[in-house]
């Protein structure tokens, strides 16, 4: 019995540092760098994202907000019922795995090019 749990203790230590070092490599990327969130972000996004990766999206919160959206919305620049929003101008967004989409919907700022696409592996 005390073998059992000598085992089961082992695996569950095993278990958290694979659990840790995912945690440890994961990166923050502000998006956009030093612009920040804005306009024309078609140019930025060429970097290597994993899953865990962080995105901070730094804007002016009265201007433009965030919100992720699926692929459609993405190319349409338009958000369906239920997309999550952010507004705080500072916002943390830790990525999935597969693809995200990300578009701004205050007027005309996703057709000047204020939307982000990304792919996390």
């Amino acid at each position: 019995m005390a073998q059992g749990r000598g085992i089961s203790a082992i695996m569950l230590l095993f278990c958290m540092l694979v659990l840790y070092s995912e945690i440890a490599h994961a990166k923050t990327y502000v998006v956009g760098g030093r612009a920040g969130w804005t306009s024309n972000m078609t140019t930025w996004h060429e970097k290597n994202f994993r899953a865990g990766d962080t995105l901070l999206f730094i804007y002016n919160s009265s201007q433009h907000n965030v919100v992720k959206v699926d692929e459609a919305g993405y190319n349409s620049c338009s958000a369906s019922t239920g997309s999550k929003t952010y507004q705080s101008g500072h916002d943390f967004i830790q990525l999935d795995p597969g693809s995200s989409y990300f578009i701004c919907t205050f007027p005309g700022q996703c057709e000047a090019g204020m939307k982000f696409a990304v792919i996390a592996t």
